[in-house]
């Protein structure tokens, strides 16, 4: 049997505070599982979960909210689609990998092609 507390007086139930505590220390909320926080722009096509519609996926630019907007509207402007920012990503619609890659590195971001 285990010899920790899981009810204190002063503190109340311990082991709510426990998971309270791992859930915390799992990360950034805002990027999504797998996705590298390093600096560099990932593009990457995706179509699973789409309806077979084919997007492409912007992961890891280091800006702010409204500047994730503002490029947001300028990629599509440029790729002449749609799109949204969903969870800290721009989602583009079409495959525009390549277009957007060269929009992004003629600005001055190191970005790359993600994916196969």
């Amino acid at each position: 049997m285990d010899d920790e507390f899981v009810y204190s007086t002063d503190e109340g139930d311990l082991r709510k505070q426990k998971k309270g505590k791992k859930r915390s220390s799992r990360g950034d909320a805002k990027t999504p599982p797998g996705i590298k926080n390093d600096g560099i722009i990932r593009v990457q096509r995706e179509s699973k979960g789409r309806g077979g519609k084919t997007v492409s996926v912007v992961h890891g630019m280091p800006v702010s909210e409204e500047e994730l907007q503002a490029w947001a509207t300028k990629l599509k402007q440029q790729c002449g689609t749609g799109g949204s920012v969903k969870s800290g990503s721009i989602i583009i619609q079409g495959d525009k990998v390549e277009t957007i890659v060269s929009i992004l590195a003629n600005a001055g971001f190191s970005a790359k092609r993600a994916g196969g």
